[in-house]
């Protein structure tokens, strides 16, 4: 379920279907309908469990700095289905959906598509009529098969691996590999994060066959801390950029920095863009991201550690960020996680949970979450708003999170569209 995207939807007539059906004939075939408006970008992929946005958003940044008109489509939304496609930052507007919609009617693809291959068709078309210079893509689940991996890239980047969506992208690290290595096209680079030796076997062995250069994490390039703050080395290409500030929390964003830099050096390349140091040091210190770390009111933090890799992170960050601080999580997340081992981390760091139900057929119930949990103080929470309220005027830290379809629940209900 897309928020808002029913209200499209039905003033056009313009059906799909709300549910997911990985492959691609179907979107190749509406695509060449409508003109194959993804031939015609210029393109960054991403694939990954983690890290997809935050890697998305350094690099966007960067772009912003050197006057490139960037888009972009992520998934899922924060606030609503608009926030999904943005062009120069701006989420894509009532009239300009309009549009994109329009032109879908007309090339008469109702009922030929799921609701997400829909939304990517929507995005292609809307970033060809603005004419962007680079649209950076994230893959909504897994990537061989997903509808977004229809591009050919100048790079492809994959974050990194772990276990996700078992019942469509299989329940090891290789067959999940296996899918997110499906992005890496023909001839060209892509950048991996830190990344399981196995995934990584996958990943090189794909590489290979598609003659595509690897360019990994502490390998090619590397992140260093220093009294000025952080320097990306790339000895390869000779690079060293020192003074690095950025505002995005945890080591985990340092690596997802180091990738975007990479990343942003191809695309500087492929289209022939004057780099400026200035330019990538200014372009890091602004980037931020909604839903990553975030604080929402004063002592209420939102961050979306839906799996076992993620809660990794939040746990470090936590640790790092808040020593001392007594910590209350308030957790709603769907019901195809491994709920049970994400609480299992999260209780090193706390005692004190709350479980929260959230509009989403695919949430687990929080009687559920409950008995799933070792927490020594437990309940589940009806009225999450004014608790959270409550916690901020008192100032107790509580950290909000699990799904992003719960922290864009949150955020409507707390802060509105702000």
């Amino acid at each position: 379920m897309i928020p808002k995207f029913d209200i499209y939807k039905e003033k056009w007539a313009v059906k799909s279907d709300d549910v997911i059906k990985p492959g691609l004939a179907a979107i190749e075939e509406a695509l060449a309908i409508v003109g194959s408006p993804e031939k015609n970008l210029q393109v960054v992929h991403l694939a990954g469990s983690n890290g997809k946005g935050s890697t998305l958003t350094f690099i966007e940044s960067m772009l912003n700095e050197h006057s490139l008109h960037v888009g972009k489509f992520m998934s899922p939304c924060i606030l609503d289905v608009h926030d999904q496609i943005q062009v120069a930052n701006q989420p894509i507007s009532g009239e300009e959906m309009d549009r994109v919609f329009h032109q879908m009617q007309l090339a008469g693809l109702s009922g030929k598509l799921t609701d997400f291959e829909l939304l990517t068709v929507a995005a292609f078309l809307h970033f060809v009529n603005s004419h962007v210079d680079v649209a950076i893509i994230e893959a909504g689940m897994g990537g061989l098969l997903d509808s977004t991996n229809v591009v050919t890239p100048i790079v492809s980047i994959i974050p990194s691996i772990a276990f996700e969506h078992t019942r469509y992208l299989g329940n090891t690290i290789e067959s999940i590999a296996h899918h997110k290595a499906g992005i890496i096209k023909q001839h060209q680079p892509v950048i991996i994060g830190d990344l399981p030796l196995e995934a990584k076997a996958i990943i090189y062995k794909e590489a290979r066959m598609k003659q595509s250069t690897v360019l990994e994490l502490d390998d090619q390039f590397y992140i260093e801390h220093t009294k000025n703050g952080e320097c990306y080395t790339n000895d390869e290409n000779g690079l060293r950029i020192t003074n690095l500030l950025r505002k995005m929390k945890g080591q985990h964003q340092a690596n997802n920095m180091a990738l975007a830099i990479t990343a942003f050096f191809e695309v500087a390349t492929t289209l022939n863009v004057p780099v400026s140091i200035q330019g990538i040091q200014n372009g890091i210190n602004k980037a931020e991201i909604l839903g990553r770390f975030e604080e929402i009111l004063p002592y209420i933090i939102v961050d979306g550690a839906h799996n076992p890799a993620s809660a990794e992170k939040l746990i470090a960050t936590i640790r790092h960020e808040f020593p001392d601080e007594l910590i209350t999580f308030v957790i709603g997340i769907l019901a195809d996680k491994d709920v049970k081992k994400v609480l299992y981390q999260l209780e090193q760091v706390s005692d004190t949970f709350y479980f929260v139900d959230f509009d989403n057929p695919r949430a687990m119930s929080a009687k559920d979450m409950l008995g799933l949990s070792n927490a020594t103080y437990k309940e589940v929470l009806s009225d999450y708003d004014q608790f959270l309220q409550k916690q901020s005027e008192n100032k107790c830290r509580t950290v909000v999170t699990g799904s992003l379809y719960l922290l864009t629940e949150v955020r409507n209900r707390l802060i509105g569209n702000s």
